[in-house]
């Protein structure tokens, strides 16, 4: 059985402190929002030049501590000595900051060294079996945000004006790119596929899907079929919305159950406005 408060933590949680690893933008803000108002536990673990200051400030001195990208030794410790029995992983790092501007300690360098491949699920699963090695649980990054997440069929007013062919063509490519690691979503229009998301991120797919000035163009969004939800959990927000508009996109098709739409209700009216339809499959 799960929590009362949210269905991805058991109704055996012992009541300890969660940790909360939080990257930048507004996703770790909610996911604080969402568990303190209904009393969980949090302690904050910030990334310097990341992590949002507001969201950094809503906690007391001795409930957060702060690193910098890559010490993943100085993590560990801070999880310890925040008390920290649970830990949940919110937000992106800066993607070029993986190559520019990391302060790699001998911990990361260890376990990166032993990574064949380095994606963000290994490199992110490697750090989930380091914290729950001293531990700690890593839980379900969809933690409290259960109303968050994209639903099946159309969310926005109105019927679906893309060709069903086209919408399941973007689909299946965006799942086949997903389960070869090359990324999480795709941009298709009547059959081609005009863009795929790699280590770059949505945004700027999008923009480059945009380059072509095209109409009838579907963004579709999905996870792997085997997806470790501790991590890398797919996110849509408000300025990849404002990005699909600049790039004349005007629908989005978001896995259900694992997309999660922050602010939904505010983002769906917003999509409304904007003439762009979401839907979930």
């Amino acid at each position: 059985m799960s929590h009362p408060a949210t269905k991805f933590l058991s109704s055996q949680f012992d009541g300890q402190p969660i940790g909360l690893i939080a990257g930048k933008g507004y996703y770790p803000i909610l996911m604080a929002q969402r568990l303190l108002s209904v009393g969980l536990p949090l302690r904050l673990i910030a990334f310097e030049g990341e992590t949002e200051a507001a969201l950094i400030n809503t906690f007391k001195p001795d409930q957060r501590a702060s690193i910098k990208v890559g010490q993943l030794g100085m993590l560990l410790k801070a999880l310890t000595q925040l008390g920290c029995a649970h830990a949940v992983m919110a937000g992106q790092i800066t993607p070029k900051r993986l190559f520019h501007g990391l302060h790699p300690d001998l911990k990361i360098l260890a376990v990166l060294n032993q990574l064949k491949v380095r994606n963000a699920e290994t490199i992110f699963g490697a750090i989930a079996r380091e914290i729950e090695s001293i531990n700690i649980q890593m839980l379900d990054a969809r933690l409290g945000l259960d109303d968050q997440l994209a639903s099946p069929g159309l969310m926005t007013p109105g019927k679906l004006k893309v060709p069903p062919e086209y919408l399941q063509h973007g689909i299946k490519i965006a799942e086949g790119a997903a389960e070869l690691d090359i990324g999480q979503g795709c941009v298709v229009r009547k059959g081609t596929v005009l863009a795929v998301e790699a280590y770059e991120g949505t945004d700027p797919m999008l923009q480059r899907a945009g380059s072509f000035k095209t109409d009838d163009l579907i963004f579709v969004k999905t996870v792997k079929r085997a997806q470790d939800y501790r991590f890398d959990v797919p996110v849509f927000g408000e300025r990849t919305l404002d990005m699909m508009q600049a790039s004349g996109i005007q629908t989005a098709a978001l896995k259900a159950g694992s997309v999660i739409l922050l602010d939904k209700d505010k983002l769906i009216e917003a999509a409304s406005i904007k003439g762009i339809q979401l839907f979930g499959f």
